[in-house]
């Protein structure tokens, strides 16, 4: 297949764009600076400049292609609620109709498993279970997941939505970075994290499976890892409770069921457990 992937240089996209390469696939990527591609350029990917702000070639980058993974998204960082839609929602659609326009329907969206932040529910988050997320991040993802779906129903995209739990792996810091973030937070949290391999296998079944628009897909492994468990892997000492003590917290809020992913798309975690990544020196 070939496959037009966007935000190729960050720490998921790099990684799938390898993996895609590797498996025999034609990749083209777009980028805004063409320095910080020149590794994936040396792989075999065809490079195109642009930027999904600002762009009005977007539909001769993707004309051509078999489908389209949109990657690129503003995470953290200091930025007003106005840039994060423009990137996180405007961006997304923007490229979506560019896609549909060159001929281009299945599209493959990156979303994330903190749109569950706040569940309610009294077991692991499911597919179709009511969003409630108050963040940023996840309420972006949440606009741009419902604008796509509506593009699904109203024009033909062939959409396929996969929210992701926490991503670690492969020499990525995400696990030291988010320490800090995580400092107040109870130690005995639990959450869902999923290493960047299967994030790479759970996309291109994504992107290979018939039939599947407008899906949406739980990505995680099978062993949902407690804050404490973080801090104790990384050589961290155990975190000091605030004042007042530790804060309660819903056991489940931020738990990926992940028995659709497995069922429609024989999705099989290569490491079901952090720790497994751990001793198979995969960290």
């Amino acid at each position: 297949m070939k496959i037009f992937v966007t935000g190729a240089t960050g720490k998921v996209g790099s990684r799938f764009v390898s993996y895609l390469l590797k498996k025999g696939h034609e990749v083209r990527i777009l980028v805004r600076n063409l320095e910080g591609a020149s590794t994936l350029k040396e792989q075999g990917a065809e490079v195109v400049l642009g930027d999904l702000l600002d762009n009005e070639n977007l539909i001769e980058a993707v004309r051509g292609v078999d489908a389209v993974v949109h990657i690129a998204a503003q995470f953290r960082g200091d930025i007003s609620e106005e840039m994060a839609k423009a990137i996180n929602i405007d961006a997304t659609i923007t490229l979506a109709k560019a896609a549909l326009d060159a001929g281009v329907t299945r599209f493959v969206f990156t979303s994330t498993g903190n749109v569950y932040n706040n569940s309610l529910v009294n077991r692991p988050c499911m597919e179709d279970d009511v969003l409630t997320a108050t963040a940023l991040y996840p309420k972006t993802k949440m606009g741009a997941e419902k604008a796509l779906l509506e593009l699904y129903h109203e024009q033909g995209l062939d959409i396929r939505i996969m929210r992701l739990g926490f991503v670690y792996g492969d020499n990525d810091p995400h696990i030291q970075e988010i320490l800090p973030f995580l400092s107040n937070w109870n130690p005995s949290k639990a959450m869902s994290v999923v290493h960047h391999q299967d994030v790479s296998q759970a996309l291109l079944l994504a992107v290979s499976t018939p039939g599947i628009g407008g899906r949406i897909y739980n990505v995680a492994d099978d062993n949902p890892i407690t804050v404490g468990e973080f801090y104790k892997l990384q050589g961290e000492p155990e975190q000091v409770p605030p004042n007042g003590g530790w804060p309660s917290f819903n056991q489940w809020d931020m738990i990926l069921d992940t028995a659709r992913i497995k069922s429609e798309l024989n999705f099989n975690a290569k490491y079901p457990s952090l720790y497994i990544a751990r001793d198979m020196g995969a960290l």
